[in-house]
């Protein structure tokens, strides 16, 4: 059995059991935007996935400049301290891919294997299947527990052990 450090394994299960994330994108004029998005994690590539709509902003503002941002946060609990909810927020690099492509068949199993009543919305032409490549992250594990998280360390968090 293959020793995973207690913060590696900490956002693992944060990452496979949080389905939503704080989407941070660029609008035209250079303004910050940012917007929740449903994603999945396609082990393969080492990338998560979202579906997103063209009409959305977020989906123009990352088609225009691929440069996106993340955030994969914990559940406020009543009573405890805000400051203390364990959260990721992941730089990555967001490509659309083309329908019908291996990557998109790929990205759609793994999306509705997580979001099986989405299925209709799979179906619907204005939507498509966007790969987030992560670049870089930074943990903050508890209040007073951050550190950054390279590449190939938030990919490798993203494949199965």
């Amino acid at each position: 059995m293959t020793h995973e450090p207690r913060l590696s394994r900490a956002l693992r299960i944060m990452l496979n059991t949080q389905r939503v994330a704080s989407l941070g994108t660029l609008n035209a004029d250079g303004s910050p935007f940012v917007s929740m998005v449903p994603f999945a994690i396609e082990p393969e590539s080492a990338c998560l996935i979202i579906h997103v709509s063209l009409l959305a902003v977020h989906t123009r503002n990352l088609l225009s400049n691929p440069a996106v941002s993340l955030m994969v946060m914990q559940p406020e609990v009543v009573g405890a301290p805000v400051h203390d909810l364990p959260r990721v927020s992941i730089v990555g690099t967001a490509a659309r891919l083309k329908p019908e492509s291996g990557g998109w068949l790929l990205a759609r199993e793994v999306y509705l294997n997580r979001f099986p009543e989405a299925q209709p919305m799979t179906e619907l032409g204005d939507f498509s299947f966007v790969a987030i490549e992560p670049v870089s992250a930074r943990q903050v594990a508890g209040f007073g527990t951050a550190r950054p998280v390279e590449a190939e360390d938030i990919s490798a968090l993203l494949r199965p052990l």
